[in-house]
């Protein structure tokens, strides 16, 4: 039977406006900064009290800011029954510690509370210190803060009418390898102005997968590049451009949990091997090319006639994602 999670969302299902939460929010806007921490040759009995007057069910333990274990309220009822609680806790600590980082999106935490049954995660910051931890209180909470939020934005938008499409619009953000702080930002964007132009959810929806599984890929594998947006009364195209240094084998890349990353990537959560086949999923056509010098994927999705106004004209432009 499959564990129920804690956080009753699942990005297959929810709403597109608390998809682009999750996608766009990430774990350093939601995670708890004042961390109550004990130290290795504390003892088992003062975590004990320390939950008691905090109420709270886990206490990382910690040497200076770096993170080596955590003892939970679980570990706290063994020592009671077992008759070690005045122990100290470097002797009883779990020290293999599931960790999220605090520029990962905050989909990388509600996947792990979908995976894994523990009651908290602690963060760490780029030098893997520890920045903060995170429950799913925190994630609740702070889901239901934003889409308040944007119930007040879509309160003011009454009345407004349909934006018209102007012709065909180019859109381009540029790309970073290794760049987590702005990773999603180009999908977000893309995502943005579809909605603007009034194209059904479920086709913005398609066209955000993929252009965020794009943006992703080239962020961890590639030293850099362009995610392009190509909007005209008949389709929308995502173009993914990046300098290399290519892949290795195409059809490879292309079969579901087929990974070329790294054990450091993979420990940050990512590297699943679902990138490129989640975008050709989601694609109407799909083509990839890839050398050494860099790799082209594009991916069409065809507009209904109904689903964008006459054309009146042309819109160009170009962003940066970072």
């Amino acid at each position: 039977m499959k564990r129920q999670s804690v956080i009753p969302l699942s990005t297959d299902d929810a709403p597109p406006v608390v998809v682009e939460m999750v996608y766009q929010m990430k774990i350093k806007d939601v995670m708890t900064t004042e961390v109550i921490t004990a130290k290795q040759h504390d003892t088992l009995r003062s975590v004990q009290q320390l939950m008691r007057a905090r109420s709270i069910t886990g206490v990382p333990i910690v040497e200076g800011r770096r993170l080596i274990g955590i003892v939970s309220v679980d570990d706290i009822l063994n020592a009671l029954d077992k008759g070690y609680i005045e122990d100290e806790i470097e002797a009883h600590m779990s020290r293999n510690v599931m960790v999220l980082e605090e520029d990962m999106p905050l989909s990388f935490a509600i996947q792990y509370y979908e995976k894994y049954s523990y009651g908290r995660f602690p963060v760490l910051d780029r030098n893997r210190e520890l920045s903060g931890i995170i429950t799913s209180r925190d994630i609740i909470v702070a889901l239901l803060i934003k889409l308040d939020e944007e119930f007040e934005k879509l309160e003011q938008q009454i009345g407004k009418q349909p934006l018209e499409f102007q012709g065909t619009l180019r859109q381009q953000f540029a790309t970073r390898r290794y760049d987590f702080e702005h990773a999603g930002r180009s999908s977000t964007q893309i995502k943005k102005i579809l909605k603007e132009r009034k194209i059904d959810s479920k086709t913005v929806r398609r066209a955000a997968v993929a252009a965020y599984e794009l943006e992703m890929n080239q962020v961890l594998h590639s030293n850099g590049g362009t995610i392009s947006l190509q909007l005209s009364r008949g389709a929308i195209t995502i173009l993914a451009d990046d300098v290399g240094p290519g892949i290795a084998n195409v059809d490879n890349a292309l079969e579901e949990g087929f990974s070329t990353a790294t054990d450091w990537i993979r420990s940050l959560g990512f590297g699943a091997g679902m990138g490129l086949p989640n975008a050709r999923r989601v694609s109407d056509e799909f083509t990839i090319h890839s050398s050494p010098q860099g790799t082209h994927v594009m991916v069409i999705i065809y507009l209904k006639d109904d689903q964008l106004k006459e054309d009146q004209g042309e819109d160009t432009g170009t962003g940066n994602a970072t």
